[in-house]
């Protein structure tokens, strides 16, 4: 045998792609066929889907567009996309070939007086063979981190779109609760000046109109937290949107109707959110990085095999070739503990992929509770309001013609303020708990925004991110 053939054999077998460690399958859970209370129809790919615009809000659409483009959280996610596109590149032949140039130039004296010229260069380079796929696990991985990264740029979109809707609700809520507070102020006033009206005529007392004064004072005490609420709300907007305050509280103060839901979202079954939500895709992208670290780092406790060599041209030219083969011995106990490590964490990867998955579920049954509770809610709150509307008419009649007393009407106009402000609340609630339906059920996260823009024209913006689509092709799902 010459010496050249044990040195064919080894490049042959890394050419056959020897893989160390476990190869990735994906994991499976046990799911209800549907939801409580809810159908066995699936919803398909929900992704895509602008369900804001069923409020038909076109402050709230502009708000969301402008958002999806310049939030930070979500400049924050698309720049480690960046970072981990990088690392990638930094896997795979990329970290098994290694060497460079070297040149020199020297001039000086010779023996004989002369001066003389060398000139020298060399090249130096250096090929590790990925005999058991040890890069080939550490490119794995890194390429399923950057799919992980990549859906996480959905999940933030997700989490953005949460707390925009939720502080514009509150902010529309705390509009509303404040301009029934200052009704009730203007009701209250009239009261007043019913009962200051009686006193002259003799048919009312002092304590008739202090107690007037009271209810009026009271109602307008409740009206700063209901502003402190407002202003809070739309602080937050802006910080969501990356924009200073001041315009964003011009524009809302123009005034607008609490939103309300105008259509009924299929909820699908529990299997779509395996498709749907982009945490839950991302989980499993995590775990299939980390059975590929196993991988890694069982190879790093086989034997290495690096070819290396130099060219040198000076005077005269010369060149080598060799291989080297360095076997880690000594340090086994170290790679085992580094690689029963690595195994661990896979587990633990594959159980946080089913505690999320698991918690979606849980997070779309609460939604939908919460949704059709609030439903019920804003359906007493209407018929309360409107029976406390009559009461309170009733009672100014009589009580002018005096067969009423003050005290019943003060506690009437009491109720009704109260049950406008139950109202106004339980509209916001279901306006909540139906956009905490749609961000559990994973409906827009691949929706982009328009960066920069005037919200008054991209309300009907929006591009499509491709990035899931690319995730979920390169890991063949």
């Amino acid at each position: 045998m010459t010496p050249t053939r044990p040195l064919a054999a080894l490049t042959m077998l890394a050419l056959a792609g020897c893989a160390a460690g476990p190869q990735f399958k994906a994991p499976t859970i046990a799911l209800p066929a549907s939801y409580v209370g809810g159908s066995a129809r699936t919803a398909g790919d929900v992704s895509t889907q602008m369900w804001w615009r069923d409020y038909r809000d076109p402050t709230l659409d502009g708000l969301v567009a402008q958002g999806l483009g310049q939030n930070l959280s979500i400049q924050t996610a698309v720049e480690r996309v960046v970072q981990a596109e990088a690392t990638l590149r930094t896997t795979g032949a990329a970290s098994l070939i290694s060497g460079g140039i070297s040149a020199s130039s020297t001039r000086g004296t010779n023996l004989g007086g002369g001066v003389s010229t060398s000139d020298r260069a060399g090249f130096s380079p250096s090929l590790v063979l990925d005999l058991f796929g040890g890069a080939a696990r550490t490119r794995e991985q890194a390429l399923a981190q950057l799919q992980a990264t990549k859906l996480d740029v959905g999940t933030a979109r997700l989490t953005f779109l949460s707390s925009l809707v939720s502080n514009y609700i509150n902010a529309r809520y705390y509009q509303s609760a404040a301009a029934i507070t200052r009704a009730t102020i203007v009701s209250r006033r009239e009261t007043l000046r019913i009962v200051h009206a009686q006193l002259d005529a003799g048919t009312a007392t002092e304590l008739d109109v202090a107690q007037a004064e009271a209810a009026l004072a009271q109602s307008r005490a409740t009206l700063p937290a209901l502003e402190n609420g407002y202003d809070g709300a739309v602080y937050a907007l802006a910080t969501l949107l990356a924009e200073p305050a001041g315009p964003l509280l011009k524009q809302l103060n123009h005034g607008g109707t609490q939103p309300a839901p105008r259509t009924h979202a299929a909820l699908g079954v529990p299997a779509d959110l395996l498709r749907n939500r982009p945490d839950v895709r991302s989980a499993e992208r995590s775990y299939a990085a980390a059975v590929a670290a196993v991988g890694a780092a069982d190879a790093a406790r086989l034997p290495q095999i690096s070819l290396a060599g130099t060219i040198t041209t000076a005077t005269t030219q010369s060149w080598s070739f060799g291989a080297s083969l360095l076997a880690p011995i000594l340090n086994q106990p170290a790679l085992a503990a580094a690689a029963a490590a690595k195994l661990s964490a896979a587990k633990q990867a594959e159980l946080a992929w089913k505690s999320t998955v698991l918690s979606a579920v849980q997070n779309v049954q609460a939604a939908q509770s919460s949704y059709i509770r609030a439903g019920q809610s804003v359906a007493r709150a209407r018929d309360a309001v409107r029976a406390y509307q009559k009461v309170v008419s009733l009672s100014r009649q009589t009580y002018r013609a005096g067969t009423t007393t003050l005290i019943d009407l003060l506690t009437n106009e009491r109720s009704l303020a109260s049950a406008q402000l139950s109202l106004a609340s339980a509209l916001q609630s279901r306006a909540t708990s139906w956009a905490q339906l749609q961000i559990a059920v994973g409906r827009g996260w691949r929706i982009a925004g328009v960066t920069g823009s005037d919200p008054a024209k991209t309300a009907n913006a929006g591009g499509v991110d491709k990035t899931g689509d690319e995730a979920e092709a390169k890991s063949g799902g």
